[in-house]
This record gives structure tokens, C-alpha cells and sequence, in this order.
């Protein structure tokens, strides 16, 4: 894929994105209240666990624990009832604590809007601190997750061994005004499309700008 074919897939990518079910976080970015705080905790606990299971799980949490107050004075093991089975659920129990009582005492219970601040907190990796900077307040930045890594190298886009290279190539590559709809466009498509094995090519309307980098298997 070359650069000069991203206006027409992107173009694609959104009609067909619109068909297909909406991640949670993207959910919730897109409330009413567009809390940053609710956009922090529903990413972390999205790590490494399914879409389904990260929607029950957050929105338990969020009925006892709406805001980093709450959230801070919870108990670790009240907060590990309200997330099971969220993966990893104890550990990111103790991590949501630790990161509330940070906003607390630190940021005046406001989630940071950089990425260099969202950093400083205990677990909250490039990932995350993207995700939280661009759906949460809606400031310039590409978040990479497994899915963004692996398409854009599919694509042959990129050329990266890692969510971090493949970051700093994409905001080389990548027009800014395409910078916080990616993500969530390739998380979408990656979930329901371009799998991780044997992505369903078949059904896929940018197959002709695709170089299928890595793909053994495909229907």
C-alpha cells in the first residue's frame, strides 16, 4: 500500500466500519459527558480481554466508582469483584487504585491530557496514554495496539517489528487528520475483518490496495 492510496481507504474503511460493531472504548468516548477518566479506566481494563468482557466489566465498575474519588476508596478486592473475569483482573485491580489515588492527590482528580503525564502513571503504557489523549480530549495522536501493528504491516504500509516503531512511522505517514479516527477504524476492522489468522480477504473492499505481509492463511 502506498501513502497516496490512504484518502480512498480511510474512505472505505469508515463506510465500512459503520456496519460493523463499535469497540467499548470508542463507546464510551462518544458519551455525553466524554469523560477522560472513564476513557483511562475502560482502556486499561480492555487490555487483553474481550470486547464483550471489558463493556460488563466497566460499566459494574463505573456504577460504584464513576469518578477517581470513588474509585480511590474502593477496597482492591471490591474492585477485583466488580472487573471479573476482565484478564489479569487482580493485577489491574491494585493498578486502578494506585492510578486513582495518583489523580487524586496529584492531578486534583483530572486525568492528564498529555502523554507525557498519562506516562508517569503506574501501568499506563504509549498505548493507553494515546488512546486517553486522543478519545478522551480529542488532541492530535495515533494510538497503536496489535491490531494498528499487524494491519498497517499487512498493508505493507509499515515496515516495523513493534507497536512503538510503528507508531513513530505512521506519524510520518499518516496526515494529521487521520491520526485519531486510525486507531479505532483499524481496531473495528481488525476485530470483525482482518483478523489475526486468516483474515476474511474475501469480504474485504481494500483487498486490491493490500500487500498481505505475513499472511499464510486466509478465507
Amino acid at each position: 500500500m502506498k501513502s497516496t492510496d490512504i484518502p480512498e481507504v480511510m474512505r472505505i474503511l469508515r463506510s465500512e466500519c459503520a456496519k460493523l460493531k463499535t469497540p467499548y472504548v470508542t463507546v464510551v468516548s462518544e458519551g455525553e459527558d466524554k469523560d477522560p477518566f472513564r476513557v483511562l479506566v475502560s482502556c486499561i481494563l480492555s487490555l487483553r480481554t474481550k470486547d464483550s468482557t471489558t463493556r460488563a466489566s466497566s460499566e459494574r465498575l463505573f456504577n460504584i466508582a464513576p469518578t477517581a474519588e470513588k474509585l480511590a476508596a474502593l477496597k482492591v478486592s471490591r474492585i477485583e469483584k466488580a472487573i471479573y473475569p476482565a484478564g489479569f483482573y487482580r493485577t489491574k485491580a491494585v493498578q486502578l487504585k494506585d492510578i486513582a489515588g495518583v489523580l487524586v492527590r496529584t492531578y486534583s482528580s483530572k486525568v492528564p491530557d498529555t502523554i507525557d503525564e498519562l506516562l508517569k502513571l503506574k501501568g499506563v503504557g504509549r498505548k493507553t496514554a494515546n488512546l486517553v489523549v486522543t478519545m478522551g480530549y480529542g488532541k492530535p495522536g495515533i494510538c497503536v495496539d496489535t491490531h494498528v501493528h499487524r494491519i498497517t504491516n499487512r498493508w505493507g504500509l509499515v515496515r516495523t517489528k513493534n507497536p512503538l516503531q510503528t507508531e513513530y512511522a505512521l506519524r510520518e505517514t499518516l496526515d494529521k487528520r487521520y491520526w485519531i479516527p486510525f486507531n479505532d477504524l483499524l481496531v473495528t476492522y481488525g476485530q470483525n475483518i482482518c483478523r489475526p489468522v486468516s483474515p476474511l480477504c474475501s469480504r474485504c473492499p481494500i483487498y486490491r490496495y493490500c500487500e498481505r505481509r505475513g499472511v499464510e492463511k486466509r478465507r
